[in-house]
């Protein structure tokens, strides 16, 4: 390895893909006789790879003869090169066959020293290789190349894993690999002394990218427990002042701490956390307690009942002290969600029928990071669907859309003023706007005290699911109207600073990638 590249290690061994890079050109340097000294006595024979061994292809394989284990010959498959057993070699596979078997069903069979890769499909962009030890058939997603006799084995194994087959196969919908087009593939072939020199240099280095990336997955490890345990004493701050403190001692760190994405959306989850929690800014005095708006919240929603606007709902029962999540705050209390939103739900469960021009009806597949919701490019429904659905729940601005489904609690807040249904996967959780903050209730639905909550209801069925009724009854923090008015400002600002972080470290990332393919060019050139 170049001097160059041994003083950079840590540069590379850091930046995005730069182990896998520094792999590649360890492999590339050895195929061209640039990373041992070549032999004197033998220069290198210039030929094809089609010259240098024959072709393993594939057999069909009955389903009638699949899953059978123990028998002699082992039967691989594309799917039994990502078995954890099987790394560089094939030790095992999930079916056998006979010799009998074999013969009957006229099944090729290769010898240990054959290389095998994927041929056709997404598979070949995988490039993965895999050297047989043991006589195996293969099936017809796979193709291999069994060396002559003058070729080590584990020599053509290196040469195949340096080339990139995905810049010789054909096809569009599905890629495919033909032996003609392989065969004709140029290639460097030295004496067997020195392939043997090659590949113990290749495993040497490799053994050492291995380090690297055990080294690079440690360190991560452990920065990660650091950056939780210390955002873990924003939240155990006692009350605003305290986490002020705290604050100013972590901000001092931040160019050391949140060098990942991982640790900035911690530190995300630990603004929201802090700010349903009450610690996120100063309590006052003299706003209106929590308590006083309660009374006027449950108000109006006995004038929208009188309206016809909500129908009454059922009592729910108040939140025992042993069940809240934290000791609420002075001023705040603690509700039902249910009690502090217009209505809780979702539309009937029946897909309508799409049409072409309609009204979009989203679903969690049309979400987007940053609270974006992909209206063009959701499905549509008709006018009349649109009216008939609509009516038992109608999403509008200010309103928050709660995935039930899969993606638990990935919400957004609506913040375009168009007409939509949302997917009966999801409920709708319509805000009672002007009595408590649309925004303190979408930045609580996201925090971990909502997400715990759901968690806990899930129902374990072969999709994970909350239920409608179990959102109603989360327990939620309400503060003071104007002190959720401040956290939100608050949050909005944090959030802000989060966003730079990201951005600036994205910026640095690519920084770095550049300079490590930059180091990795310059080693090609210079070799």
């Amino acid at each position: 390895m170049s001097v160059v590249l041994s003083e950079h290690l840590p540069l590379l061994a850091s930046a995005p893909d730069g182990i896998q890079k520094l792999r590649g050109l360890i492999l590339d340097l050895a195929v061209r006789g640039k990373l041992v000294s070549q032999d004197p006595a033998s220069d290198p024979e210039f030929t094809t790879l089609g010259a240098i061994g024959r072709w393993a292809v594939g057999s069909g394989f009955p389903k009638s003869e699949q899953g059978i284990k123990g028998e002699e010959i082992l039967f691989a498959k594309v799917s039994d090169m990502n078995l954890p057993e099987n790394g560089r070699f094939i030790t095992t596979t999930n079916n056998t066959i006979s010799r009998a078997s074999a013969a009957r069903l006229r099944v090729n069979v290769h010898p240990a020293g054959t290389v095998i890769f994927p041929k056709i499909g997404g598979a070949i962009a995988t490039n993965k290789r895999r050297l047989l030890i043991h006589d195996t058939a293969i099936d017809n997603n796979c193709l291999g190349l069994t060396p002559h006799s003058d070729v080590v084995p584990d020599w053509l194994f290196v040469l195949l894993a340096s080339i990139d087959f995905t810049k010789y196969q054909a096809g569009t919908s599905i890629p495919a690999l033909a032996q003609g087009v392989l065969a004709e593939i140029p290639v460097r072939v030295p004496s067997i002394v020195e392939q043997h020199r090659i590949v113990a240099k290749v495993d040497e280095l490799m053994a050492l990218c291995d380090r690297l990336e055990a080294e690079q997955t440690d360190a991560n490890a452990a920065h990660a427990q650091l950056v939780d345990t210390l955002l873990g004493t924003l939240t155990q701050s006692a009350d605003a002042t305290e986490l002020a403190a705290n604050w100013q001692r972590l901000a001092s760190h931040f160019d050391t701490l949140f060098t990942t994405e991982a640790a900035i959306d911690a530190l995300k989850q630990t603004v929201l956390q802090l700010a349903v929690m009450g610690k996120l800014v100063p309590q006052d005095p003299k706003d209106e307690p929590a308590s006083a708006l309660f009374d006027r919240i449950e108000k109006e929603r006995v004038r929208l009942v009188a309206e016809g606007r909500i129908k009454q709902s059922k009592p729910v029962p108040p939140v025992a002290e042993c069940k809240r999540p934290f000791r609420e705050p002075d001023g705040w209390i603690w509700t039902r969600w249910v009690e502090v939103a217009q209505k809780i739900g979702d539309i009937d469960h029946k897909m309508p029928e799409t049409v072409e021009d309609g009204i979009p009806y989203v679903s969690p597949r049309d979400f987007y990071p940053d609270n974006r919701i992909d209206f063009a490019g959701a499905k549509k429904v008709s006018r009349d669907d649109f009216v008939k659905l609509s009516a038992k729940i109608r999403p509008e601005l200010g309103d928050i859309i709660y995935p039930r489904y899969g993606t638990i609690g990935e919400n957004r807040l609506v913040v375009d003023d168009i007409e939509f249904l949302a997917s009966y996967s999801c409920c709708v959780i319509k805000t009672m706007i002007g009595f408590v903050s649309e925004k303190y209730q979408f930045y609580f639905s996201i925090s971990q005290v909502c997400r715990d909550q759901a968690r806990a209801a899930e129902n374990k069925t072969t999709q994970a699911n909350v239920g409608i009724k179990s959102i109603q009854l989360f327990a939620f923090p309400l503060p003071p109207l104007a002190e959720q008015h401040r956290i939100v400002a608050k949050v909005d600002e944090l959030m802000a600073l989060c966003d730079r972080l990201k951005a600036d470290l994205s910026e640095s990332r690519e920084q770095e990638a550049r300079l490590a393919t930059s180091l990795i060019d310059a080693a090609l050139m210079a070799a």
